[in-house]
């Protein structure tokens, strides 16, 4: 097999690095080289507001091991950018001159934040200011953040809150500007959002929502250009707030750049069908941030992981009546202080048509869950503090199963039994072997089982062996749980005492 048979994949994100791992475990022979822009190994980039916080190294939210890739055979060209796509040739052309054939391309380049072209920004980034999108972002934000004493996040959605709580981690006055009308509104209802911006204010973390920021305010010229505050229109008054650290979080945009100047059709992002071909080019396939199917862009780490299985057992041949069909977009955020799972249609209220909703909020607590129902069908949930029943209604949500008649014990597990008989809370006893413990990944109760027969002990070990925690890190708890009730089923009953003679 040659070089030009062999693999070519270009991003080393979360979507690239686990396509390359899982084209490795199905074929070891293929030869397959993997650019990366960035020049450290991948890294789970859903993690990094615990690096900003301080409460995690680098190291720890790392991907891949160093030497991972010399002993499978990959060549990894970390820090090496791809500059051009010869689709007529088959090669790629990299920064650093060399010429790469392929037989199969892999576009895996994810996204780039959105930057507005407003006053302060649009001639570049002065001193202070900031995207928080990558490591390298959050190491210089971690540096200014050493010397700053009162930093300004734009963007109240779900990239603004983790820099937010990041940043108010390391002792810093945070506020976050928001423009919608309240925070996460992609995920949120308005009422999930103030209970959100409370608990914000209890960690230490301002909030206005409504404002448009209309500039950044600087003091000196050329590279001394340094960020003093934000202006902003609030309710038409003008005003400014003092800053010496400017975060911009408003979002991404898939990076498409390479794709377009290679004549590949593009809309969001590189459109591919089923089986993630290019549509312009079945030797192109895209997955990620970067690619666009059946019109939707997949924002999330989840349906990335997914399409990157996918297309590992299509070019392995291990599975080639595998297709990519879509993915439901669950979102979670799990930062110090912050826990938070949303799914589905969020946004229907008691006044609309058709839908049940059920809803328990406790501002006092940071807790706020709502459930929305139509046809006998979870089709939105939103938990909001108190998580534990996300996993249920992820299942729920994820096979349009048929829901409890006791609604309350959507929100309360075990609070109430399927049949309103107050039945005690499900345990990992009574969850099935096929129930998926982590939807990123989609491990299932069983496959943490079969961990546990091999050895693994803590939800470490069971990380390991499964990759079961290594996404959003939000099953971290179900799988302890597992885990607890595994080691009970194994410890042997204490014998009774001997009785006297």
């Amino acid at each position: 097999m040659t070089r030009a048979d062999g693999v070519v994949v270009v991003g080393n994100g979360m979507a690239g690095s686990r396509f390359v791992g899982e084209l490795r475990d199905r074929d070891p022979a293929v030869p397959i080289t993997v650019f990366g822009a960035e020049p450290q190994r991948p890294y789970n980039r859903v993690l990094l507001s615990n690096v900003l916080a301080g409460a995690a190294d680098p190291e720890h939210i790392a991907l891949v091991d160093a030497a991972w890739y010399a002993a499978h055979g990959v060549d990894a060209r970390l820090g090496v950018e791809v500059i051009r796509v010869d689709r007529a040739a088959r090669t790629v052309h990299a920064s650093d001159g060399t010429v790469t054939p392929y037989g199969t391309l892999v576009l895996a380049t994810g996204s780039t934040a959105v930057v507005p072209p407003m006053p302060g920004l649009a001639e570049g980034f002065p001193l202070g200011a900031l995207a928080f999108r990558t490591l390298d972002d959050c190491r210089r934000i971690s540096e200014l953040a050493d010397s700053a004493r009162r930093a300004v996040v734009i963007g109240g959605g779900l990239l603004g809150i983790e820099a937010a709580r990041g940043l108010a981690g390391r002792g810093l006055d945070v506020t976050v500007l928001h423009l919608a009308g309240h925070l996460m509104e992609r995920q949120l209802d308005p009422a999930a959002g103030r209970v959100l911006a409370r608990t914000l204010a209890g960690l230490g973390v301002g909030s206005r929502v409504g404002v448009g920021v209309t500039g950044v305010r600087t003091a000196g010229t050329g590279d001394d250009r340094r960020v003093t505050g934000v202006e902003l229109d609030a309710a038409g008054e003008a005003e400014t707030i003092g800053a010496d650290l400017v975060v911009v979080a408003c979002g991404v945009r898939p990076e498409t750049a390479l794709a377009r100047a290679a004549g590949l059709a593009v809309g969001r992002g590189v459109i591919v069908d089923d089986e993630l071909r290019s549509v312009a080019d079945p030797s192109v396939r895209a997955i990620g941030e970067c690619s666009e199917h059946r019109d939707e862009v997949y924002g999330l780490v989840a349906p990335a992981w997914e399409q990157a299985g996918i297309l590992a057992g299509l070019l392995a041949g291990t599975d080639p009546g595998a297709r990519f069909t879509g993915a439901r977009q669950i979102t979670r955020l799990k930062a110090a202080g912050i826990e938070l799972a949303s799914m589905g249609e969020t946004h229907f209220g008691d006044e609309d048509d058709g839908v049940e909703v059920v809803r328990f909020t406790d501002v006092s607590r940071g807790t706020y869950k709502k459930a929305v129902i139509r046809d006998g069908r979870l089709i939105g949930a939103i938990l909001l503090g108190e998580t534990t029943a996300a996993g249920a209604l992820t299942q729920l949500y994820d096979r349009a199963a048929p829901l409890p008649a006791e609604r309350l014990s959507l929100l309360f597990p075990g609070a109430a039994g399927p049949d309103g008989g107050g039945r005690p809370a499900a345990s990992p006893l009574r969850m099935p072997d096929a129930a998926t413990v982590c939807q990123c990944n989609g491990v299932t109760k069983r496959r943490v089982r079969e961990a546990w027969q091999d050895g693994a002990r803590t939800a470490g070990d069971v990380a390991r062996e499964t990759r079961a925690g290594t996404g959003c890190g939000g099953c971290r708890d179900a799988v302890e749980g597992i885990l607890g009730w595994l080691a009970d089923q194994e410890t042997p009953a204490r014998p009774e005492p001997a009785a006297a003679n």
